[in-house]
């Protein structure tokens, strides 16, 4: 198959080229259909026959003219994907021990639960710490 270095050689660039034009295109498909709202449906599909037609010359016009605001939704996206992960880690991991006994001596002073018993609770919260 290969009848010398330079043919070992040049399949590597044409393989590399493909895998990175390949990258590209998942991520141009990415921005334009998941992350951008504002793009009517029309220009999508002009944008998905162009990237279907002429897949090199139109990825690379997509990049020049869209570009910034493919990075600027990409960072959006970010953000809002690290907000919630955030949020969800908190929520699954409850609350810290000082907001256990605060809510613990707060019923303590309604005289919903005995000194008994917030001890109890005190002990368990400063347990988890």
């Amino acid at each position: 198959m290969w009848d010398s270095f330079w043919d070992f050689l040049w399949a590597g660039v044409v393989i590399f080229a493909f895998v990175a034009y390949l990258m590209i295109l998942f991520n141009i498909l990415v921005d334009l259909f998941w992350r951008d709202h504002r793009t009517s449906g029309a220009l999508k599909a002009v944008w998905l026959i162009g990237l279907i037609v002429l897949p090199y010359l139109t990825a690379l016009v997509y990049l020049i003219a869209r570009g910034r605001g493919m990075a600027e939704r990409a960072r959006e996206y970010a953000a809002t994907t690290k907000r919630e992960t955030d949020a969800y880690i908190r929520e699954a991991a409850g609350r810290s021990p000082a907001q256990e006994i605060a809510h613990a001596k707060e019923l303590l002073d309604a005289g919903t639960i005995t000194t008994q018993e917030f001890d109890a609770l005190k002990t368990k919260a400063l347990s988890r710490a």
